[in-house]
């Protein structure tokens, strides 16, 4: 294949450092990781305003347990057609205005959210962010990783998602503030309206941030036509379905532990706003750990392996931790970090697996595509959740997080492996 179009810092430039891949990016390619990086960190924010708001607007609204887990599955759901429209984007008009315009379109419909004067109204409302919620982190995964070298992009993609977290945990600070000073009833609401905050980034990306040069070139030529189609034909069809199922299961078992934990926690174990906030805590400190670390892993054993190693991790923590007996809190919050550490590792690899699995022509649409659609598929994880909790118990119905984790490592039969793939 041919070598990567971008111009490179020199050998000597780099070190051995654990930050040699960010060393090794052009100072276009830095201006692209903070954009992405800043875009899927506020992604997460307005995500996670909802299951950290869950317990109020159910008694707000008088939501049962199907109807409030109906609320993450139509954000999810929506996410798929987001993120089929962000990927076509992606491939014809660029990866930087498909990244504006998948930020703007979430920002804005997470604070319409904190109007709803409805059941109905928050769910369309909610529905609408998805589809910017979908698009985004395709957008700024496929930007980076046509800046970042072979060597390192699995730990530079890694790195953009371990932004995650870093929203995540922006999110239950605020949400610990606000619902610990404010009337529960007008404490979602405010929740909500603080989605605002991802506007700011847009300036930045509008003024500083630019595709990688292939791109530039490709889009000037005016190769712009990328039907959808293309990503079934030939052997990408093969690749589009198992990496759809990869995606599928990965985030069915991810969805289920984020929608549902914070609930969990304070509905069967009896913790407190606060208390909850502390062993959430607790995960996403694993969480941010197992992004960063697992980048490294990816690089050094190759995708594949990665991905089955903390996918069958993931299952067997969430077991641990639902299995956990009444009382045994203190165990409860130490089991939180290597769950949160394993369920966030496992997305690590995405940035640069499917980034390798697609020619540049179709490399946003495949991308988006598959991680989205799995998206979509995956949120009927967290609906599945709500509908059995009545008969299993909360904690009982959380198991349907392994089953998502046992459909990743079926899916990785079918991939090839793709470690050391240069992207013209």
């Amino acid at each position: 294949m041919e070598p990567a179009p971008t111009a490179l810092p020199a050998p000597s430039r780099e070190s051995s450092g654990p930050f040699s891949w960010y060393r090794s990016l052009t100072p276009q390619g830095r201006r692209a990781f903070k954009g992405a990086f800043g875009g899927f960190a506020l992604d997460s924010y307005d995500f996670q305003v909802l299951p950290l708001s869950m317990v109020a607007i159910a008694a707000y609204f008088s939501l049962t347990q199907a109807q409030t887990g109906l609320l993450t599955t139509v954000t999810l759901l929506m996410s798929a057609l987001g993120g089929i429209l962000a990927g076509v984007l992606i491939d014809r008009v660029g990866r930087v205005r498909t990244l504006i315009i998948t930020v703007g379109t979430y920002a804005l419909f997470t604070v319409l959210c904190g109007f709803a004067t409805s059941y109905p109204m928050l769910l369309a409302s909610r529905a609408l962010q998805g589809i910017g919620f979908g698009g985004e982190w395709a957008a700024g995964a496929v930007l980076v990783a046509e800046y970042a070298r072979s060597r390192y992009r699995g730990r530079t993609l890694a790195f953009i998602q371990s932004s995650w977290a870093v929203g995540w945990g922006l999110a239950v600070i605020v949400s610990t503030v606000v619902m610990g000073t404010l009337d529960p009833g007008i404490a979602w609401r405010v929740m909500f309206w603080t989605g605002a905050l991802p506007a700011l980034l847009l300036v930045y990306v509008r003024r500083k941030v630019q595709d990688a040069p292939a791109v530039t070139k490709r889009l000037g030529d005016g190769e712009t036509h990328v039907p959808l189609s293309s990503i079934f034909r030939g052997s990408l069809a093969r690749r589009t379905l198992f990496a759809t199922l990869l995606a599928t299961g990965t985030q069915g078992g991810y969805y289920t532990i984020a929608t549902w934990l914070p609930t969990y926690l304070k509905s069967e174990r009896g913790l407190t706003v606060v208390g909850t906030g502390g062993y959430l805590a607790v995960l996403i400190t694993g969480a941010f750990a197992g992004y960063l670390t697992a980048g490294y892993v990816v690089d050094l054993f190759g995708r594949k392996k990665s991905f089955a190693l903390f996918a069958v991790l993931s299952g067997a923590l969430l077991m641990a931790y639902i299995n956990i007996p009444q009382g045994a809190n203190t165990l409860l919050l130490i089991l939180g970090f290597p769950l949160g550490f394993c369920a966030s590792a496992i997305f690590s690899g995405f940035g640069s697996y499917l980034a390798e699995l697609y020619p540049n022509a179709v490399r946003g649409t495949g991308q988006s595509f598959t991680y989205n659609v799995g998206r979509a598929i995956g949120a009927f994880f967290p609906t599945s959740v709500g509908f059995a909790a009545g008969d299993a118990g909360l904690g009982g119905a959380l198991v349907y997080g392994v089953m998502g984790y046992a459909l990743a490592l079926v899916a990785l039969a079918g991939l090839p492996e793709t470690r050391g793939t240069e992207l013209p």
